[in-house]
């Protein structure tokens, strides 16, 4: 006759409490039932919570309905012919817990995260074909490492993340873990997005979820370190004296950067000699941008047609040429003390501190860099042309700049009205006279 006995394997304030299974004498099975007690509270000759303290009286009454519960599973799998392992006893006790449902899919937030994750490969993405890019899957890696954390030693099903619980993260984000609103409302959109995939699955969420609002904060707050290279700058980056071979390829890239206006990965893999055309005595370069599979045409700047005409750069990883533009940089002499925000690899959060101004460089500064350098000096949508902007206002947020348009017609009309008014005044005088 099969038995169940309970016990602990360590001896903390927080010990998990195991399930021993015996069906014969010589097979039993030990899982954890996911539950925990302070060790002292436990009673190792009964295999259960001290019966003479109150506050264990709905753990025994938990520990004996579940045992009757998996005995009365075990009689059912033994008249079906099933196969009783471990696997099966986990099972069991996560149904009976609701852990999960009757199709074993998990409602834990963290699992269903991280179903996201493995099953990335088979997911639709953003341009219309099949597979997450690698950036979107460590951001659910992330989000997943961070719900761990905040949620300590619950285990958060979805139905459970109402309101009042994505409040809470966020509170947790901002305040303990002192990120910044952009990154903190990113996590919150990801954790609705998981909520939803859960229920497309069939799988119950909080009737709050549809109402809770993941404020989209943009990229480019008005506080947000805007660092970018000016001419006299870039000047100085071409004039370095460099040895290394890789150095001087990764310079190409860098210059192509600030004078192209393109993200990194259109960078490597759309500036290549095949996408230039000529136009008129010059060139152009056609490209389809891979964010938003936009076509762009960009105008061949001097700086590029000079490297286009001498050969462009072999492709480097982004990874590469971000090292290499800062060893670049630092050999340029751009040592000025510049106050901006890096990512610290070990707790993988920005830290915002000053640092010589060639700790910033990367593929991306050349975007920006193309972007404020023009700015003022060609039509804005023009640039936007370029760099695939939509809208004016995110244009100027990107550069760090506000709409002055309504400055002038402003002070017109108010000069115009005051040159009026003496216009007036003469008119009178003359009158008078």
């Amino acid at each position: 006759m099969a038995t169940i006995k309970y016990l602990l394997q360590s001896k903390s304030n927080h010990s998990p409490i195991y399930m021993r299974l015996s069906i014969s004498k010589s097979k039993s099975l030990k899982r954890k039932t996911g539950l925990f007690i302070d060790h002292r509270r436990w009673s190792p000759s009964s295999g259960l919570p001290k019966q003479n303290e109150t506050s264990n009286k709905a753990l025994i009454s938990k520990l004996r309905k579940l045992s009757n519960v998996i005995l009365e599973k075990l009689n059912d799998a033994n008249a079906n012919g099933e196969v009783v392992d471990g696997n099966w006893l986990v099972y069991q006790i996560d149904l009976y817990f609701k852990r999960i449902s009757v199709n074993n899919r998990s409602e834990l937030i963290t699992d269903i995260i991280q179903n996201i994750v493995d099953n990335a490969h088979l997911r639709n993405n953003a341009k219309g074909g099949i597979g997450l890019s690698q950036s979107r899957i460590n951001s659910y890696k992330r989000l997943s490492e961070l719900f761990k954390e905040f949620q300590g030693r619950k285990h958060h099903k979805v139905k459970e993340l109402n309101k009042k619980v994505f409040n809470e993260f966020k509170k947790w984000l901002m305040d303990n873990q002192n990120y910044s609103p952009t990154y903190t409302f990113k996590k919150l959109s990801d954790l609705k997005s998981v909520c939803k995939e859960a229920r497309n699955q069939g799988i119950e969420i909080s009737n709050e979820l549809d109402g809770i609002k993941t404020k989209q904060v943009s990229a480019y707050d008005d506080d947000m370190d805007v660092i970018t290279l000016n001419f006299e700058e870039i000047e100085k980056i071409e004039k370095a004296k460099l040895i290394n071979e890789a150095h001087v390829n990764a310079r190409k890239w860098l210059i192509l950067a600030c004078y192209t206006g393109q993200r990194g990965r259109d960078l490597i893999d759309r500036i290549r000699a095949k996408n230039f055309e000529k136009y008129g005595e010059g060139y152009i370069i056609k490209i389809k941008q891979q964010k938003g599979n936009k076509p762009v045409i960009i105008p061949v700047l001097p700086k590029v047609k000079e490297i286009y005409l001498e050969g462009l750069p072999y492709r480097v990883s982004i990874q590469k040429l971000n090292k290499h533009f800062k060893k670049i940089g630092k050999i340029a002499g751009l040592n000025e003390m510049v106050l901006g925000r890096l990512q610290d690899k070990k707790t993988k959060r920005g830290i915002k501190k000053l640092r010589p101004k060639y700790k910033y460089l990367s593929t991306h500064i050349g975007r920006r860099s193309f972007a404020s350098n023009h700015y003022g000096k060609i039509p804005t949508p023009l640039l936007m042309k370029v760099t695939n902007h939509k809208k004016e206002s995110t244009f100027l947020s990107y550069i760090n700049q506000t709409d002055d348009s309504h400055i002038e017609p402003f002070l017109e009309f108010y000069k115009s009205d005051k040159d009026n008014q003496h216009k007036l005044k003469v008119l009178k005088d003359l009158k008078a006279k």
